[in-house]
């Protein structure tokens, strides 16, 4: 890669690493399914600017929506919001790598390569080491809702698999439009009208300021970058660098949160990422850029298969 491209890639992994972060920061001022509803929201405001919506196959724009919108970034806001830090999230939310390649081999009869199982087993020691040393630092239910969040995200990407989009860029912008009405919804439902009013009446301009970043900083800017070096070098080339998405996560955690990196954390990021990066160099099955660019918890995930 050229080296500007090399930079471009790494701005991006900061992007996505500072985007759990501004989690934390919006869930001050906004309940998590209100919060998750408004970037979603203003995150379908680009198709405006795309020229309408596409030709896709709407089942799988659903499936995607519901799985990854709904249902992962409910789970992951919440469990921020009930005891995970930023910076431990963004490591645990690597697991949705992990889940798709078992639901792959169990329901797609995906072949699972042995570096592949070398890495499940070297990727799930991390996150056990992680679920044993959450005591005064996370709380298990927030670990509990990650993993889920996570292993909601892998039957999203088999979702985005099969849809296989011609222009991901547009159909992950299309998929934006599904959650906002369920998620406010079950923003109503569980949060409660005077909870939501009562977070629009306080927002401050760091709120707005997170909501925003969520929706175009994160998704817009961060996916029309990764989308255009994707098109340029082989998932193979770029994927790797989502790698750096959780080591941004811990470091902007720590920096500007105050939150704590022990020697446990580090050792289990180690495993983790080592983990994950085994699955990704599988000899002949490769993760493709459905598993490979979802390290952020940003936003959905483009989808097509690739072999080495």
């Amino acid at each position: 890669m050229r080296p500007a491209h090399v930079s471009l890639a790494v701005l991006v992994a900061a992007i996505w690493g500072l985007n759990f972060v501004v989690i934390e920061v919006g869930l001050e001022d906004f309940p998590p399914l209100l919060l998750s509803a408004l970037r979603y929201a203003l995150a379908s405001l680009p198709l405006l600017v795309l020229g309408g919506l596409p030709p896709v196959r709407w089942r799988w724009v659903l499936a995607v929506g519901a799985a990854i919108g709904v249902v992962k970034f409910s789970l992951l806001f919440i469990g921020m919001d009930v005891g995970m830090p930023a910076g431990l999230a963004s490591l645990v939310l690597q697991a949705q790598a992990l889940f798709t390649v078992v639901l792959a081999a169990l329901l797609l009869h995906e072949r699972i390569a042995g570096s592949q199982v070398l890495g499940l087993a070297v990727a799930f020691g991390g996150l056990a080491l992680v679920a044993g040393g959450l005591g005064g630092v996370a709380t298990a239910e927030g670990f509990a809702l990650v993993i889920a969040a996570a292993l909601a995200w892998g039957f999203g990407n088999l979702a985005l698999k099969r849809a296989s989009p011609a222009d991901p860029l547009r159909f992950m912008t299309t998929v934006c439009i599904v959650p906002p009405l369920p998620l406010l919804a079950l923003s109503l439902a569980f949060e409660g009208p005077a909870e939501i009013g009562d977070a629009f009446a306080g927002a401050d301009l760091r709120g707005v300021a997170a909501v925003l970043y969520l929706a175009f900083a994160a998704t817009t800017v961060g996916w029309g970058l990764w989308g255009a070096l994707m098109a340029r070098y082989p998932a193979s080339t770029v994927a790797p660098f989502s790698l750096l998405v959780p080591v941004f996560g811990l470091s902007f955690g720590a920096l500007l949160l105050g939150e704590a990196v022990t020697g446990r954390d580090l050792a289990a990021a180690a495993l983790i990422l080592a983990g994950v990066l085994l699955t990704l160099r599988a000899p002949r099955l490769a993760i493709s850029p459905l598993v490979a660019n979802s390290r952020s918890g940003e936003t959905c995930i483009p989808a097509r298969a690739t072999r080495e």
